[in-house]
């Protein structure tokens, strides 16, 4: 009995910092996963860029968890009274870097010359997502700084040429797609109005415990061990650099993985380690 009431006691404290984030997290159109099938003429297509989500309220940079990122005074003071909702970018493959200049609480003004926001959406604007689109394009011209620029959309016309652009952007470098469906009212919560296509599937989990490191990793973290919403555990080893196994993410950590498809028993096949969410 004890032992069970121990185990709930951890559960529930790990889930604690996930559940106080959350609480504090604007409402966001978040995307489903793209399937085959769906005929992607109706949709407007963008690449989908490795950066930090942010919406800006009219007078502060949230992130998607609820956090506020500190920008300077200068980068947020040309931005638009209402809200806009982008992605925080350095380009193709610097995350990393990015993150660390985001989570600063005093703003580096140098590095932050570097950063662009890239946007995507109008919260609560009228209309269908093609007028939405259309918009944003005259706003960004309107406000016209070099580190703030739409997303630029694009249409296919069928899911051979949309497998093409997505090979196209892969190959130079990014994720994946985003189809966002140019009929869409504004809505929030996640919607098949917008829909990613990578050519792998992501997820988050909580870390839950470290597994000792065996050979060449012996006296540092071998692999996470990670649950997920619905309870069910399993360990994720690869991805993980040199640092990260020597110092990595603590229990109660919210983290992303990487992985191709599931097992017949529901457990991510090829799961990789990606990045500690943000938030």
């Amino acid at each position: 009995m004890r032992r069970g009431l121990r185990a709930l006691l951890l559960g529930l404290a790990l889930l604690l910092p996930l559940a106080a984030t959350r609480a504090d997290a604007p409402a966001l159109l978040l995307a489903n996963v793209y399937r085959d099938g769906i005929d992607p003429a109706g949709y407007l297509v963008s690449e989908k860029l490795d950066g930090v989500r942010a919406l800006w309220d009219g007078q502060r940079l949230v992130s998607r968890g609820g956090r506020e990122i500190r920008a300077p005074a200068w980068f947020t003071a040309a931005l638009p009274a209402q809200p806009v909702d982008g992605e925080l970018w350095l380009g193709r493959g610097r995350f990393e870097r990015l993150s660390g200049i985001v989570r600063r609480e005093v703003p580096d003004d140098d590095e932050w010359r570097a950063v662009r926001y890239m946007l995507f959406e109008l919260p609560g604007a009228p209309g269908g997502f093609a007028e939405r689109a259309a918009a944003l394009r005259a706003l960004v011209r309107a406000v016209n700084r070099p580190w703030l620029a739409e997303i630029e959309q694009f249409t296919v016309v069928d899911r051979a040429e949309l497998q093409r652009r997505l090979q196209a952007v892969v190959a130079a470098g990014g994720e994946g797609l985003m189809l966002h469906r140019a009929d869409a009212p504004y809505e929030t919560g996640r919607s098949d109005a917008l829909l990613k296509l990578k050519p792998w599937l992501d997820a988050e989990a909580v870390v839950v415990g470290h597994l000792p490191g065996k050979g060449k990793y012996a006296g540092r973290v071998g692999a996470l061990r990670l649950r997920r919403p619905d309870g069910v555990e399993f360990d994720v080893g690869s991805g993980l650099s040199d640092a990260q196994r020597s110092d990595p993410p603590r229990p109660g950590t919210t983290v992303t993985y990487r992985y191709r498809a599931l097992t017949a028993r529901g457990l991510p096949r090829f799961a990789t380690f990606v990045r500690v969410r943000e938030d």
